[in-house]
């Protein structure tokens, strides 16, 4: 039997405070694998304290964790992949859990679910990520009627298929919800493990800005809803045009119906434009929903090949 490969991905921006702790902790509990760290662009020692700790170091340069990961998932071969930020936030003894539901193959995607033993409320000093998480969270099971309990968290382990096949789309932070939308969307099984959380040490910063980050999760909920669920989204933009132009449109046919007369002709157009809308958003969700099952389709039909060449 071929010998399995175990890597350990660490992306990292300025973490020279804690970048040692998290190498010696998986090698520790990892001795076996081989530990990664990408170095996006760092302003510190991360980069010096990472190689003088036996990992192997790549730089990428284009800035945001999400270009980090797709470099990571592009260029590294493995069989299990191990998830984990470089900021100590994570307790490396939880990963052989994380690991055990991909190595006898019940799960693609393992998840460190920080939030059901209330150690990430705890520790935890922003309080508004907390609510974005729960907001994306909320919103997602919504969505997919699922019943995930941390849709965010950075310790994630996947199997070989899972990482050779998501097409990684965000360039930031956002990474972790495309993950959690991508294993959903393409039938993935998905296994939460409830871990501990603590919270950065001392000296130590988040890279997330709570503002704009708050708007990215906007964003994102809207763009989730967009994408993988064409049909009601459009759906929904049709009827809010059709009440709009019926509002409108409603006080020009009682008038005309009463005189057989339209003096209102400004609420006539504008009624009409609302209403056309409307017949417009409908049939692009028609449209978008087919594209969309024909996509699935091809990505199974795609997986299939993959899994064949991967097999001979």
């Amino acid at each position: 039997m071929k010998e399995e490969k175990v890597a350990v991905l660490i992306p990292c921006y300025n973490e020279e405070l804690t970048i040692e702790k998290v190498i010696k902790d998986f090698r520790r509990e990892l001795p076996e694998a081989d530990i990664y760290v990408y170095n996006n662009n760092s302003k510190d020692r991360t980069e010096e304290i990472a190689k003088k700790n036996g990992a192997i170091v790549v730089n990428e340069y284009r800035q945001g964790k999400g270009n980090v990961v797709r470099s990571m998932f592009r260029d590294i071969e493995a069989d299990i992949y191990v998830m984990v930020d470089g900021d100590d936030t994570y307790p490396a003894e939880f990963v052989h859990k994380l690991i055990e539901p991909i190595r006898e193959g019940k799960a693609d995607m393992a998840i460190g679910d920080r939030l059901s033993n209330g150690t990430y409320q705890k520790e935890n000093k922003r309080h508004f990520h907390e609510f974005g998480n729960n907001l994306v969270k909320k919103a997602i099971n919504v969505l997919f009627k699922t019943d995930l309990k941390d849709i965010m968290t950075g310790y994630r382990a996947f199997n070989r298929m899972f990482v050779k096949n998501m097409p990684v789309l965000s360039p930031n932070f956002e990474i972790e919800t495309e993950m959690s939308l991508y294993a959903l969307d393409k039938k993935y099984i998905i296994k939460e493990i409830p871990i501990d959380y603590r919270d950065r040490p001392e000296g130590s910063s988040s890279k997330l800005n709570t503002v704009g980050d708050g708007i990215k999760v906007v964003k994102t909920i809207v763009r989730m809803f967009k994408d993988y669920r064409p049909f009601a989204f459009f759906t929904i933009v049709a009827l809010i045009f059709l009440i709009c132009g019926l509002a409108v449109g409603i006080p020009v046919l009682v008038e005309f119906f009463k005189t057989s007369i339209i003096t209102k002709m400004p609420s006539a157009i504008l009624a009409t434009g609302f209403v056309s809308l409307a017949a417009i958003s409908f049939q692009c969700g028609v449209l978008l929903d087919t594209i969309t099952r024909q996509h699935k389709e091809a990505y199974e039909l795609n997986l299939l090949k993959w899994k064949q060449i991967e097999n001979k």
